[in-house]
Formats: structure tokens, C-alpha cells, sequence
């Protein structure tokens, strides 16, 4: 494979997380190409003949790269397709269609190693998936419940509390003119209320647990942390200040059922969530198929970024 063929980072500017992996590729002097194409004014013409893959010139800002000789995509977290402002609403709903179908299209139809595949990523981002694929690898999730019912929300909080609500995907929500997160949290029988039945909500019993435990994996490669909460808050993500991260080994049972579900999913990459229980058991929560993981500590944020240069590097086998 030639030392010129470049990886390509799909994501948005701000994003720390494929910083640790650019740097990485760069000391390797490995070419990187850095690309959202939701917003960066991107010029390309991409052509398939019979019998070969898409090729074709593609620039962004100057950058230049041919289609054919892409080694291999980080998929991050680039901005979602936009349209020109002074367009009206049907001539921006046409042209971000097809920006999306056809230079993301172009995009996901390289002949690369992917990390991941939006595809799959889409997939996995599914939460009542996740937890079917998950009991079929042998890993346990929590009685889960989700319902636009608040009866049988009240229901199944009764019979299996304490529980706690989370949403079923990360979605934008904006009050006030602010954003705001919607955090995981216990709630009592008594406060669900008729608003459930606006919309399916997820209901899952707590776990009773002594930590939390992140895991990124990287193809066969686990690098788990333990989450250390100073308070009593229970989504950690709350206040990055107050909580400290210790690498864990990971039980090889847990470790078994992590690689069949990323191959249920066909993932390279997964950012898993757990609990440890009081009794010893990992519970997961979810799977984050391209989630952050640049806030761990540095040894295994350092490991992290390694491996996925490592797999990005060597792109597909020959």
C-alpha cells in the first residue's frame, strides 16, 4: 500500500477526541485529510466505470485528494448537511438531500476501511437494538421499558424501582434560547405523568452500583476506565470536574460479549457504557458507536489514540 494514500477524518471543527487521533497519524506521517462536509465548501466529480470503484478529484479548502486513493475514514462527528440561507424551505430541503445522498453517498461507497460506517453507526445509535444484540452476546442490561403508556410506565416503576429515565437518542432541546441537556435521572411512580404519551421515553431499573465504567474499543483491543463520582449525582457526565477515571481490566466473559455484539453491528470502534454492580456484575447501558473518549485519563486516552492509528494506518488487508 502506498505510503501517500491518505485517511480521511470526517467531523466537526471543534472536536478533541479526532485531535489525539490526527496527531497521532501526523507523527506518523501519515496523511490526513480533515473534512465536515456538512459545512465546508467541498468541490468534487466522482466517476464509476464498469468494473471499477468511484475515483475522481475532491477538494475542501484547498485540500486535495483523489477518491480512489483514500486508505481509510475516522467517521466522527461531522455537522449535518446544510443548504445556503437565502434558498426557501422546499429549495433547502432539495439541495441538503441531496448533499447527502450524494457527497455523503460518495463518501460511504469508498473501497476503505471505515471507522465506522455511517451505516452501521446508524444501526447501533438504536437503543431497543441494542439491547436485543447485547442479550444475544451474553452481556446483561437492566429490565428496560419503553412506552408512550404513562400507565405502564407507573406500572413497571412500581414493580421494578428504584428506575431511571433516559432519553432513547442524544437530540438538540433548546429552552429559553438555551441548550439543554436531558440527563439521566431517578424517577418515582408518582411523577410520570400524562406527557409520556407525547412520545416513546425509556424507563430502566437502576442499577445498584459502586461505579460506572466506560470502555472504547478499538477492532479486538479494550480499554476500559472506572468512574470515580466526587458527589452523589447519578449521570457522571454532569461535572467532568468531579469525577477521576482508573484503568480496569475487563472479565472475559464481558470481553466475549463486547466482540459479538461490535460483530453483530459489524463496528470497529464502540464506546461502551456499564455499571458495576454491589453483587460484581457488569450491567451494560448503551454503545456509543463513534463516542468520545478524549476526557479519560492520559495513559488510556494516549492507548486509545494509538490503536485507532494503528487500524486507520493499516486500512483494509491486502
Amino acid at each position: 500500500m502506498s505510503t501517500h494514500r491518505p485517511v480521511v477524518v470526517l467531523t466537526e471543527l471543534a472536536d478533541p477526541t479526532a485531535d489525539w487521533v490526527i496527531t497521532e497519524l501526523n507523527e506518523r506521517r501519515v496523511p490526513v485529510v480533515r473534512l465536515d462536509p456538512g459545512t465546508d465548501p467541498v468541490a468534487f466529480s466522482a466517476l464509476a466505470l464498469p468494473g471499477h470503484e468511484w475515483r475522481g478529484p475532491l477538494a475542501a479548502d484547498g485540500r486535495p485528494l483523489d477518491l480512489g486513493d483514500v486508505r481509510s475514514v475516522y467517521y466522527r462527528r461531522p455537522s449535518p448537511y446544510s443548504a445556503p440561507e437565502h434558498l426557501d424551505s422546499q429549495q433547502r430541503t432539495f439541495v441538503t438531500a441531496h448533499a447527502r445522498h450524494g457527497l455523503g453517498g460518495i463518501l460511504g461507497a469508498l473501497d476503505c476501511l471505515y471507522v465506522n460506517h455511517p451505516h452501521q453507526n446508524l444501526a447501533a445509535g438504536y437503543k431497543p437494538r441494542q439491547i436485543t444484540e447485547a442479550a444475544r452476546a451474553g452481556l446483561f442490561v437492566p429490565p428496560t421499558l419503553i412506552t408512550n403508556d404513562p400507565a405502564e410506565a407507573r406500572r413497571f416503576a412500581k414493580e421494578y424501582g428504584p428506575v431511571v429515565y433516559k432519553p432513547l437518542r442524544s437530540t438538540p432541546y433548546v429552552e429559553a434560547g438555551e441548550h439543554r441537556t436531558i440527563w439521566v435521572r431517578q424517577v418515582d411512580p408518582d411523577e410520570i405523568g400524562d406527557g409520556v404519551a407525547a412520545c416513546p421515553h425509556l424507563f430502566q431499573q437502576a442499577v445498584d452500583k459502586v461505579a460506572d465504567i466506560r470502555i472504547a474499543v478499538v477492532d479486538d483491543r479494550l480499554f476500559a476506565s472506572r468512574i470515580t463520582v466526587d458527589g452523589d449525582h447519578l449521570d457522571w457526565r454532569w461535572d467532568y470536574d468531579r469525577i477521576t477515571f482508573d484503568p480496569i481490566d475487563v472479565p472475559a466473559d464481558v470481553r466475549e460479549g463486547i466482540g459479538k455484539f461490535l460483530t453483530a453491528f459489524g463496528l470497529v470502534f464502540g464506546a461502551f457504557d456499564f455499571g458495576l454492580g454491589q453483587d460484581g456484575r457488569w450491567w451494560m447501558y448503551e454503545i456509543n458507536p463513534n463516542g468520545q473518549w478524549a476526557f479519560v485519563d492520559h495513559g488510556t486516552r494516549t492507548a486509545i489514540a494509538a490503536a485507532l492509528a494503528d487500524v486507520l494506518e493499516k486500512g483494509l488487508p491486502a
